[in-house]
């Protein structure tokens, strides 16, 4: 696949969608793609062997290949989930899967990924040009892109996105689950104050939430009764 086999949904209405993000500083723009190539990007997703479980321990990121974590001891796999669990209860801490994407154009096209051809999709004049349009970031210059993957037990837990020197001006979420319940989590929350939520969205499929950076969010921890994974493309749009 290239980044030409992707093509958004010709019957995506921009005016509609602006007003929501001006209004609220974040949109859901359902049916994205092109129905063909959404499907296509869910395949590729499922199929893929390569995810790496990313952990972060404080400031510091570790990441474990399945075929580690496969012969990993189960006394040293409980006790890797009983820190995690613990780096939760009252700072920043994730846990899920991730396919990482080169952020340098050079070292795009020289990828043979069609993972990668999807994040230069979504750097294409084309699409930066409608997001420019919808959130009214004139500024957005390019999309950088990781396929995420959430199995029982994964979460993150609030942050805002906002990092010194990285250009983020708004972050994105390509929902790729087909069927999911809401009881089962891994729901994109915002958070208002007080430690309320002010708005949440469940796993979705060929669905882009896009919503400006900063702004508090999580995803809530994915509960064992959940059948799938809960596949999306996620990433920034970057100056």
């Amino acid at each position: 696949m290239t980044a030409t086999s992707y093509c958004l949904n010709p019957a995506l209405k921009p005016p509609h969608l602006r007003q929501t993000f001006k209004r609220l500083g974040r949109v859901r723009i359902r049916g994205f793609l092109a129905d063909d190539a959404a499907r296509m990007l869910h395949q590729l997703l499922r199929d893929r062997s390569d995810w790496m479980q990313v952990i972060n321990s404080g400031e510091l990121l570790y990441e474990l290949s399945r075929d580690v974590r496969s012969h990993m001891e189960p006394t040293r796999a409980a006790a890797l989930d009983q820190a995690v669990y613990a780096g939760a209860r009252n700072g920043f801490q994730f846990r899920y899967e991730s396919i990482r994407v080169p952020d340098d154009a050079v070292a795009r096209m020289a990828s043979p990924d069609p993972l990668t051809a999807f994040a230069t999709f979504m750097s294409s004049p084309e699409v930066i040009g409608l997001l420019r349009d919808i959130t009214g970031i004139r500024g957005i210059r390019f999309a950088d892109a990781q396929a995420t993957a959430y199995s029982p037990g994964d979460f993150l837990t609030e942050h805002d996105d906002a990092v010194e020197g990285k250009g983020r001006l708004a972050a994105f979420v390509l929902g790729l689950t087909p069927q999911w319940r809401l009881e089962w989590g891994g729901q994109l929350l915002f958070h208002g104050e007080q430690g309320t939520i002010s708005h949440g969205e469940m796993p979705g499929f060929n669905t882009l939430d896009v919503f400006a950076v900063p702004q508090r969010h999580s995803v809530s921890e994915v509960t064992r009764a959940a059948a799938y994974r809960r596949y999306a493309v996620t990433g920034w749009l970057r100056g």
